[in-house]
C-alpha cells in the first residue's frame, strides 16, 4: 500500500457532495448574472474545490455545468456591543450552465422534502 501524496485529496462520496452547497447566494448582482449569463451563485463549504462544486450541482440539480469560479470572501470586522469582533470567512462559487439549462430552486426543494 502506497503512502498518500501530500496535497492530493481523496475524492468525496455522494453523501459528502450533498453537503458541499450550503445555500444559493441571491443578490442583485447574482440575479443579473443569472439573466444575462446563465450563471448561479452558491455559498459553499470552505474546503470545497471547483470539481466538488461541479459534481454537487450536477448531482443535486441534474444539469450540466459549463464552468465554476470560486471566490474566498473575507470576514468583516463588526462591533458586538462594546467589543470588536469578526465575522467568519466564507467561500462563494459562481456556476455557469450551458444555454438552454437552468436551475429551478423551488422544484429542487420539493424533491428534497419528498426524499
Amino acid at each position: 500500500m502506497s503512502a498518500p501524496q501530500p496535497g492530493v485529496r481523496k475524492p468525496i462520496g455522494r453523501e459528502g457532495l450533498m453537503s458541499v452547497l450550503i445555500a444559493p447566494h441571491v443578490t442583485e448582482k447574482t440575479s443579473q448574472g443569472t439573466q444575462q449569463h446563465n450563471q448561479y451563485a452558491f455559498r459553499v463549504r470552505r474546503d470545497a474545490t471547483r470539481t466538488d462544486v461541479r459534481h454537487a450541482v450536477e448531482l443535486m440539480f441534474e444539469v450540466k455545468v459549463r464552468s465554476v469560479q470560486i471566490v474566498n470572501e473575507p470576514g468583516k470586522q463588526r462591533r458586538f456591543g462594546g467589543r470588536l469582533g469578526r465575522t467568519s470567512d466564507w467561500k462563494k462559487a459562481y456556476v455557469r450552465l450551458p444555454e438552454g439549462q437552468s436551475i429551478d430552486f423551488e422544484r429542487s426543494a420539493d424533491q428534497a422534502r419528498k426524499r
